[in-house]
């Protein structure tokens, strides 16, 4: 039915139609359950937003290409995050888990004083922040900050289309989300080899940090079969519910018992510079510039033509930083992320060089503070332990945000 709102929107432009959708608020959520795949119980519900009923902006897709031409994508993203907590709480029955999308865009913007106030507030549920991974290679850093803020407030993170990109795979290690959701096309090709090596990683990853893995596009009993065979525990898909809005849905029969791990505040932004990591975990040693190229030629020329990998560096001497990317060039896979991190104004880098290198089956980083003037001995420290290889990467990558 066309609700007296769509007519309206429909009369307007698309700038004003979306001006309309803002000011008034017109976003419905319906949510779609996630249940957990042995015993077929409700954990968790998916937020997805809908627009005014009977109107050109009601399906997502419409609805947030119109807010991107209108410039107003951030406030359309923030408002949709507010809606689905607002309907959540209004459900006599709260879902166990909230996950709401992020849209990787906007990232970057503050959290609005309303969200705010829903996040720290004492919800009866513990949301979790749905980032696809379209976001980890353009806004990696603002992945990390909001992240932060996340865990800070006692909620969690989901990465979501894991697969769909083999870059994300490499990523895992730096955001350890507390869910990782499959790609769907991953349940449709259980057999091919891209498949089977990406579970193989996600499993991995799952195992070593205590993340929940999502299957999604559950549609059938033997897609059902197939997720927990690639190694899901939960899954969605209209197998089990498509989305509806929040008050019919039952709850009633939801599990309430808490799967996901305790949140990490400061995980996201560790402190401290990438050398001061490294060297926590590992005594330092003299080292020179001359031994930090060579280290990461070497790192570097480990990353073959198609294998993902996140590979950052970051340091404040131009010469040396003109050395470090000839070296990084030599990096061409495409499911490769790879950036130098400059020195800012508002976050000038630490008189020291540091570059990580993290694979899906390996990491290695190298820090050295830099030489005092007058010698070329310096303090390097070089690390091959995973955990703090992607402390020194997350520390890199926060300055991208």
């Amino acid at each position: 039915m066309r609700t007296a709102e769509a007519s309206i929107a429909a009369s307007l432009d698309a700038d004003d139609a979306i001006d309309l959708v803002l000011r008034d608020r017109l976003v419905t959520p319906h949510y779609q359950p996630i249940v957990d795949l042995a015993s077929r119980s409700v954990v968790a519900v998916e937020s997805l937003a809908r627009g005014p009923v009977g109107s050109a902006l009601e399906r997502p897709d419409q609805l947030f290409d119109a807010a991107r031409r209108a410039g107003r994508l951030g406030a359309m993203d923030l408002l949709c995050t507010e809606r689905a907590v607002e309907c959540a709480l209004s459900s006599a029955t709260p879902p166990p888990l909230l996950f709401c999308n992020a849209e990787p865009a906007v990232l970057d913007q503050p959290f609005s004083p309303r969200l705010l106030e829903l996040v720290l507030g004492e919800l009866p549920f513990r949301m979790i922040l749905e980032y696809t991974e379209r976001g980890l290679p353009t806004v990696p850093g603002a992945l990390l900050r909001v992240a932060g803020t996340v865990e800070a407030c006692g909620n969690g993170i989901a990465l979501d289309d894991v697969g769909a990109d083999p870059m994300s795979l490499a990523f895992l290690p730096i955001i350890e989300p507390e869910v990782i959701k499959l790609d769907m096309h991953l349940l449709r090709n259980p057999h091919a080899p891209a498949t089977l090596e990406t579970c193989r990683i996600v499993r991995a990853a799952a195992r070593r940090t205590g993340a929940v893995v999502i299957a999604e596009g559950v549609e059938t009993e033997a897609d059902l079969r197939t997720a927990l065979a690639l190694g899901a525990t939960w899954g969605q898909g209209w197998l089990f519910g498509r989305p509806v809005p929040i008050e019919a849905l039952d709850l009633s029969g939801a599990a309430r018992f808490e799967a996901l791990r305790p949140s990490r505040p400061g995980f996201h932004q560790p402190a401290g510079t990438p050398f001061e990591i490294a060297a926590a975990r590992g005594a330092p040693r003299a080292g020179t510039v001359d031994a930090v190229v060579e280290a990461v030629t070497r790192m570097c020329a480990a990353v073959g033509p198609d294998d993902a990998a996140v590979v950052v560096a970051s340091c404040d001497d131009p010469e040396v930083v003109a050395r470090i990317r000839r070296v990084l060039d030599t990096v061409t896979s495409p499911g490769a992320y790879v950036a130098v991190t400059d020195p800012a104004p508002a976050q000038p880098a630490p008189a020291e060089i540091a570059v990580a290198v993290i694979g899906t089956d390996g990491a290695e980083a190298v820090c050295l503070r830099t030489p005092a003037p007058g010698t070329d001995q310096g303090e390097l420290v070089r690390s091959g332990n995973l955990p703090t290889v992607a402390a020194v990467g997350r520390a890199l990558l926060k300055r991208l945000a």
